[in-house]
């Protein structure tokens, strides 16, 4: 598979991921877990140099993920061990926090 395919594919499961649990307190555990495992699994196949170039958008969109799963599943939860895994950086304040604009919304502004 194509790079650009792998980081695409892995980038809508972590989006969708974030979605599926945002603001929900009750979740079918199983489901996430899977779902984790299948986003670490796919993570761990990126070479660091291409981690380099996604790694904030990562950290922000697993960062949302953690911020909704953590009060119904508690920090030190192994779901969240493995989301946490995958950020470099820090969390975002929150699952509605969506501080850092996206390149393609600067770029259609910037003409």
């Amino acid at each position: 598979m194509h790079i650009y395919t792998q980081i695409y594919e892995f980038a809508a499961s972590a989006g969708a991921l974030e979605g599926y649990v945002y603001g929900k307190n009750k979740l079918d555990e199983e489901v996430v877990a899977k779902w984790c495992n299948n986003l670490l699994n796919a993570y761990q196949l990126f070479p660091r140099e291409v981690l380099k170039e996604f790694q904030p958008s990562c950290d922000g969109t697993l960062g949302r993920a953690i911020r909704s799963l953590s009060p119904a599943l508690g920090e030190d939860h192994e779901i969240i061990r493995k989301l946490r895994s995958m950020i470099a950086g820090s969390l975002p304040k929150s699952a509605d926090d969506f501080q850092k604009k996206k390149w393609f919304h600067t770029k259609l502004h910037s003409k």
